[in-house]
């Protein structure tokens, strides 16, 4: 998949944001043509060939996000007992940077939180997910955030 400068693209993990430029970087000794990615006043380089079909997409159609509803309003995943396999097996989810997956991340934090105190990594990812599918819902729906997070709730049952 090609981008354009000024396409909105989605970051597996961060989220929503635009390529600026091409520029050509140094990485590991090689020289490669990268996408320059922006967020919220932060820039990142990602190469083109190596890495950019793997960490970059474009948002999800309003018909299609719509479907996802289901895994915000069905039974959280159980999450493991250990943290340390919990944070990989989140972390793991969020790379994979689909909409389904940050979905579920977030569907099954909201769940786990129920019954269980977030450590400070736990609530950083958590925010993160969330961060992420607002921003996506409110570029994808066209819709205020206040009204994209009030919809998240409601599905979630909060």
């Amino acid at each position: 998949m090609n981008f354009q400068v000024g396409d909105k693209v989605i970051h597996c993990m961060y989220g929503l944001g635009e390529i600026v430029d091409f520029q050509e970087k140094v990485i590991q000794g090689i020289p490669q043509s990268c996408y320059v990615f922006e967020i919220t006043n932060m820039q990142i380089w990602i190469a083109i060939e190596a890495h950019g079909q793997k960490t970059l997409r474009k948002p999800t159609r309003p018909e299609e996000f719509e479907k996802l509803s289901t895994i915000l309003s069905g039974p959280p995943e159980p999450l493991p007992l250990d943290r340390v396999l919990r944070k990989n097996l989140l972390y793991g989810r969020l790379r994979d940077g689909q909409l389904a997956s940050i979905c579920g991340v977030v569907r099954d934090m909201f769940g786990y939180k129920r019954t269980n105190k977030l450590n400070d990594q736990e609530h950083s990812i958590m925010d993160r997910a969330v961060s992420s599918l607002l921003a996506e819902w409110t570029y994808s729906l066209g819709i205020p955030v206040q009204e994209a997070r009030r919809s998240m709730d409601a599905l979630l049952g909060e």
